[in-house]
């Protein structure tokens, strides 16, 4: 989804459906599920149109809704142990190319997030575009502005994330790791977000080893 190249790019896919079908009975609450539940978590949330020098007339648009879900699931397909930066939500993109008059549109899901004082970076998996292919992980970065500042927002193609290729034609765009962004480059020029920000949670306990029994089979020690 690179915008000088595609032109149009980004998402919009609203959630059609959801608002028509209602919300879903809430499940009822029991101590167990309270207790596992963590009561302060990061988030990154808000709908913006931002500033792209390289595409000044432009209509771009961001919209984030994501939570931290630490520890909730292993990554797909890795080994690893589940994250402490695990986070579920949605991101929609959505890129309105006036020189082109066409729309480039993506949804993905949010697998990871991370915080800091009023900054975050997130990552997300395309789930619908008609600019990318399903299963892309693509990264952003949002910054709260402060004193009267605008917010900022980066995004993690075009003119980042880039493998430059001195014997091919065109640069390579590598993968995008769990909550790789760059920095938020982009001004906010309508609306914007928020962030609460939360110290990454301590690691789980170990599971305690089983004591050995001092009787084996057959045997008595001492």
């Amino acid at each position: 989804m690179r915008f000088t190249s595609l032109g149009a790019v980004g998402v919009a896919a609203v959630l059609a459906g959801i608002a028509a079908a209602g919300p879903s009975p809430a499940a009822p609450h029991t101590a167990a599920s309270l207790a596992k539940k963590p009561t302060d978590v990061a988030s990154v949330h808000g709908s913006a149109r931002v500033s792209y020098a390289y595409a000044p007339d432009d209509d771009i648009r961001f919209t984030v809704d994501a939570e931290a879900v630490p520890f909730a699931r292993p990554m797909p397909g890795s080994p690893l142990p589940p994250l402490p930066t695990h986070a579920e939500g949605t991101v929609t993109v959505k890129h309105y190319s006036p020189a082109r008059n066409s729309t480039g549109w993506s949804k993905a899901k949010v697998d990871c997030l991370v915080t800091g004082v009023g900054i975050a970076t997130l990552t997300a998996v395309v789930e619908e575009s008609n600019v990318w292919e399903p299963g892309k992980r693509f990264g952003l970065s949002v910054q709260r502005g402060r004193g009267g500042d605008q917010d900022h927002l980066g995004f993690g193609w075009d003119i980042v994330n880039l493998e430059p290729r001195a014997t091919e034609v065109k640069d390579v765009e590598t993968p995008t790791g769990t909550c790789m962004a760059p920095a938020p480059f982009a001004p906010v020029i309508k609306g914007g977000f928020t962030v609460k920000h939360t110290d990454l949670p301590p690691l789980p306990a170990a599971p305690k080893a089983a004591g050995k029994s001092e009787k084996r089979s057959g045997t008595r020690r001492e």
